[in-house]
């Protein structure tokens, strides 16, 4: 019977749809994450009566048709990279982005990585790098001597050296933008990669050319929200129970046949 596959397609349509609303809410506290909504497609449609075919010899024509569909799929996991809201740490080298961008992060392999984690640090060799040691680009490096460290909301990072009575500058951060953010991979650790979908990256400054500025001592939250993905799920359990209970329905009427036979 159709139904009992048609069914099957919209309880897994759905389970797919809670994995996606669970990673949501278990990175609620992820700094810099961006949530995921999952999004579905009608499957192929039989047709056995197609609309407008002709009924007489005198031109009349079905006004509609009889089709019938196949089910449901999962099309994409789109992800929403709407800003987050920043909340204050008092720690000099968290810095969040307010608006446009990502910061720009060099992988261990060669490649270049983005994200939206201003959580950095500093090595051994005083580099700035993310929490996994990777180094923010510009290589920007913060000697051993540095005191009472500043990081304008243009990326300008200055600093005191030594006993010197005027900062000295550091270098600057860098942002990319993206024509298509959504396109861009997820390889964890709060890391996105450009794709063909995405575009190439955008370089620039902070607070120039439409990129965001950076806050110092913040950091950028998740942009999840608790009742929306609560209510999502609801929504989504019900959906999985409607379906299952057409499985129960169609597995009830196959049996009602068998039993004529």
């Amino acid at each position: 019977m159709k139904a009992l596959y048609i069914a099957a397609t919209g309880m897994a349509a759905q389970e797919r749809n809670v994995e996606v609303i669970s990673n949501n809410i278990a990175n609620m506290r992820t700094t810099g994450f961006k949530r995921q909504r999952a999004e579905f497609q009608d499957l192929i449609y039989q047709t056995y009566r197609r609309a407008g075919a002709l009924t007489s010899s005198a031109g009349t024509q079905v006004p509609a048709g009889i089709e019938i569909g196949s089910g449901v799929k999962t099309t994409t996991t789109a992800r929403i990279m709407s800003q987050g809201s920043v909340e204050p740490t008092q720690k000099e080298l968290d810095v969040a982005i307010r608006g446009e961008g990502l910061f720009v992060i060099k992988l261990p392999d060669g490649r270049t990585a983005y994200t939206r984690d201003g959580a950095f640090e500093r090595n051994n060799s005083g580099k700035l790098v993310t929490i996994d040691g990777y180094e923010v680009q510009p290589g920007i490096t913060i000697p051993d001597t540095a005191r009472s460290i500043s990081i304008s909301d243009d990326g300008i990072v200055e600093a005191f050296l030594a006993n010197d009575s005027t900062a000295t500058q550091l270098g600057q951060l860098q942002l990319a933008r993206f024509v298509n953010k959504t396109g861009l991979e997820s390889m964890g650790n709060n890391l996105f990669l450009e794709t063909g979908a995405s575009g190439s990256p955008q370089i620039g400054v902070p607070n120039s050319e439409n990129f965001g500025g950076t806050l110092q001592g913040f950091l950028e939250l998740a942009n999840v929200n608790a009742v929306t993905e609560i209510a999502d799920l609801i929504a989504a359990q019900r959906a999985y129970e409607m379906n299952s209970r057409v499985v129960s329905g169609a597995d009830q009427m196959m049996a009602s046949v068998s039993q004529l036979r």
